[in-house]
């Protein structure tokens, strides 16, 4: 995972009631450690870990003892950090428009699948999947899943509408399955 460490430290210090009370209170008005304490009924332990985690992510800085909630900073990190556009899945450009969409729609960035959709759009998704098994390969029912499971926990269903599109073909008794055409 690509950890932001300043980010992880953002959401750490917003998640704790204590924490948003303390911006809160600062919103409305600069404050001391002592204040703020007394005002949201804090222990002076408890005031100093939470102002001093605050101060450490940059949502509050102290001058000569006075606390003061750091708007630029909150502004910047909601700005850059916060509404970070997530990558998503570019489908090939030489598929038709109708598929590319299906693609961007259920697709993650890294290509698994969000959520297997209903036909039609299933088709689209089965059409994907399908490249990853080579021509004149058996694969066991193992392997399949383990190709599957790539791109969705649902390796049965997924499995199955493979087969019943005809893309996959298998024995009987499901101990070999290969791509059809």
């Amino acid at each position: 995972m690509n950890a932001n460490p300043e980010m992880l430290d953002f959401v750490k210090a917003m998640s704790n009631p204590d924490r948003l009370r303390i911006i809160g209170l600062l919103s409305q008005e600069s404050a001391t450690r002592a204040e703020i304490a007394e005002r949201l009924n804090l222990s002076a332990k408890d005031s100093l870990n939470h102002l001093a985690f605050l101060e450490h992510v940059g949502a509050v800085t102290q001058t000569d003892g006075i606390f003061t909630l750091n708007n630029d900073k909150l502004a910047v990190l909601a700005r850059e950090k916060l509404a970070e556009v997530r990558p998503s899945y570019n489908p090939p450009d030489d598929l038709d428009e109708k598929s590319r969409k299906v693609l961007k729609a259920f697709l993650n960035s890294d290509g698994s699948i969000k959520q297997i959709p209903a036909p039609p759009k299933l088709q689209v998704i089965l059409n994907y999947l399908i490249q990853f098994f080579e021509l004149n390969t058996n694969y066991t029912e193992k392997e399949v899943n383990t190709i599957l499971r790539r791109f969705n926990e649902d390796t049965a269903g997924l499995r199955r509408d493979l087969v019943d599109a005809k893309m996959l073909a298998r024995e009987s008794d499901g101990s070999r399955y290969w791509r059809v055409n």
